[in-house]
């Protein structure tokens, strides 16, 4: 009887060639990556774009703490540190921080919390439902109508048409209903199609957001900050 061939596992995150299904896979050497080996294996089994994408979502989380002027330790890449120099402000942001889980509204709200979620949504390849949200904050802001027009013809054909470089997930009926207010173009001709996006947004990605360990990770340390302030500010004389 002749030998049964090996089984192999389509796709781009890995195949197991001529591997047996029992053998254990030695993907990545051990100095690579100081997680247990079952982490490192589980790793390396997405897609290179999908770990470059996690990777630049905690980068950015750590780039626009450093921006807001917080004392963010630059010496620890992605490790998100409250500094002693800014103690106010330190404890503002953490209030920020913190209310991002408290309401979809409150993420959207703050400028550092619509930062943050871009970043993740990008590690899922959905930033584009966000960018058009803003898009279409920014279409209703504008005032003379020639412009109004002009851009409302291209958020429509960067994220509504079909076949659009960052078409959002909508309905046939809500494409069409949008290209019927094309016709008039108001500042509300977005807004059934915003509605819907932002539902979809609030319903599926916003508590992965809540629950990615980079979001955790920030959460636990402006929770660390705001009950202790006086780690972050030198304590006030006391007039007793």
């Amino acid at each position: 009887m002749g030998s049964r061939p090996k089984r192999r596992i389509p796709g781009d995150c890995f195949s197991l060639r001529s591997r047996s299904l029992l053998e254990p896979a030695t993907i990545l050497p051990a100095t690579c990556c100081p997680a247990p080996a079952a982490m490192c294996r589980t790793l390396a089994a997405f897609p290179t774009t999908c770990l470059e994408r996690a990777k630049e979502f905690k980068t950015r989380l750590g780039i626009f703490l450093h921006k807001s002027e917080l004392g963010c330790d630059t010496g620890s890449s992605g490790k998100f540190e409250w500094g002693s120099k800014h103690g106010k402000e330190n404890r503002n942001f953490s209030e920020d921080v913190l209310g991002w889980r408290e309401s979809f509204d409150l993420l959207l709200s703050s400028k550092n919390g619509v930062a943050a979620f871009h970043a993740f949504l990008k590690t899922e390849f959905s930033e584009e439902n966000l960018e058009f949200w803003l898009a279409c904050e920014e279409f209703k802001k504008i005032q003379s109508a020639t412009k109004r027009a002009s851009r409302a013809h291209r958020i429509f054909e960067e994220f509504i048409c079909s076949e659009a470089p960052k078409e959002v997930n909508i309905d046939h009926e809500t494409r069409e209903l949008t290209r019927m207010n094309l016709q008039t173009v108001t500042a509300t001709c977005f807004d059934t199609a915003q509605g819907k996006t932002r539902t979809l947004m609030e319903k599926d990605s916003y508590p992965r957001f809540l629950k990615s360990p980079a979001y955790r990770d920030l959460a636990a340390q402006a929770s660390a900050a705001s009950a202790t302030p006086s780690s972050c500010s030198q304590a006030e004389p006391s007039h007793t």
